[in-house]
């Protein structure tokens, strides 16, 4: 495992590089990395409404590679004996010990549809493993004559093989379209299962987020084996499917229980701005495409503007689009300058947005680790109280983010 850089962070409006910066990052002189793209981290952006941002004291990380060449990593799940699981989008899930070595790939996979943003999405443990060593996978699957949908799959871990595979929830319907799977998994406290549902991206399919009776721009909510549960917000409705936990989002592929409230928080994208971060409470409706802080990509106008009664607003929300994916509410006493926070992964972005939260407003934003110059697909904190971070390319990387007092010398 290698330190990547030192960086330090705060107060919360000045993210601040470190006083005395290491000679050489990686065996390469600093004035070859020019200092500014190796080690800055970007200012923070505070937007209108969200009130007075919070000084926190200076953080200084090391950011250490755990493991290399992953291909387009999606998720991360921690196994008890200290190993991890990670997906790759092409489809292949990998087992990486923790001095960082890749595994072959885990056998019994289900084939996923790769195509456009397509493949291997998320990966969950069963609340009650390893007594019962279910793993969880949300994947892309095609379901013939050129349509595909999401999909959720389980299957016992044995050695690098999963068994008694089964599929325990498909969206329906299928559709022939490449983009906006959604594929976040979340176990709640009381051992259901929820799953993000994208719209599909087209506008024939994108107004059906509105809908009752189909699964596009929802989120559902099951049992560990596929069924419904009896206090689903519609069940018992003819009109409606009763699985269904919330409507009118438009792609959510961020998702984490609040450690207090143990309620589902969301990060959601926009289309030009208006990626979003909510609250996903049980039958209510987040907008889209009736309601939107964001623009059609064309730059014209989307629905009716921001506001409809009945449709809930955002916490927060970024203009223009960081490209929200992985969140992670920081608990650990390893950053006790973040504890309470909330982070979000950002693709466009290439950074991790640090959100200072009172209660349920969100106070101030710092963004975290642009000098990476990554794709950020994912964020995790460990069981070791770490925070993980999984890069977006075909050279993919685990990183861990450790406090210098903690870290390895870069």
């Amino acid at each position: 495992m290698q330190a990547l850089s030192q960086l330090s962070y705060g107060p919360t409006r000045r993210p601040r590089i470190l006083d005395q910066m290491p000679q050489s990052v990686n065996g390469l002189h600093m004035s070859r990395l020019c200092l500014i793209p190796a080690l800055c981290a970007l200012a923070l952006i505070t937007l209108p409404g969200c009130g007075e941002s919070r000084r926190t004291e200076r953080i200084v990380v090391n950011l250490t590679t755990v493991a290399r060449d992953l291909d387009r990593p999606w998720s991360l799940a921690f196994l008890p004996d200290g190993r991890f699981l990670v997906t790759e989008r092409p489809g292949r899930l990998r087992i990486v010990s923790a001095d960082g070595q890749l595994s072959e790939p885990v056998s019994g996979v289900p084939a996923v549809f790769a195509d456009g943003q397509g493949g291997l999405f998320d990966v969950v443990l069963d609340p009650h493993f390893p007594d019962e060593p279910w793993i969880y996978l949300a994947f892309a699957e095609d379901r013939g004559a050129g349509t595909n949908a999401t999909a959720v799959f389980r299957g016992r871990l044995e050695g690098l093989s999963l068994t008694d595979g089964k599929i325990v929830f498909r969206q329906q319907p299928a559709v022939a379209s490449p983009a906006h799977f959604g594929g976040r998994l979340v176990f709640g406290a009381d051992g259901r299962l929820f799953v993000t549902l994208g719209e599909r991206s087209a506008r024939q399919f994108s107004v059906r987020a509105q809908s009752l009776d189909d699964h596009f721009g929802k989120i559902v909510r099951v049992e560990r084996d596929g069924s419904i549960p009896a206090d689903n917000p519609f069940a018992g409705r003819a009109e409606a499917r009763a699985e269904i936990w919330s409507l009118g989002h438009r792609n959510v592929q961020g998702a984490a229980l609040h450690p207090e409230t143990g309620e589902l928080w969301t990060s959601e994208h926009g289309p030009m701005g208006g990626d979003e971060v909510n609250i996903a409470r049980a039958g209510r409706n987040y907008g889209w495409p009736v309601i939107t802080y964001g623009k059609a990509y064309s730059g014209g106008s989307i629905g009716v503007g921001t506001h409809r009664d009945g449709m809930e607003q955002p916490l927060h929300y970024w203009v223009p689009s960081i490209a929200t994916c992985g969140i992670a509410f920081v608990t650990s006493d390893r950053y006790p300058e973040w504890r309470g926070n909330l982070l979000v992964a950002g693709l466009r972005g290439k950074t991790v947005a640090r959100l200072t939260l009172d209660g349920e407003r969100v106070v101030g934003e710092e963004r975290l680790f642009g000098g990476l110059e990554e794709r950020i697909r994912d964020i995790r904190q460990g069981p070791d109280g770490f925070l993980y971070l999984l890069t977006d390319s075909p050279q993919g990387r685990l990183l861990r983010v450790e406090p210098a007092a903690n870290a390895e010398s870069p």
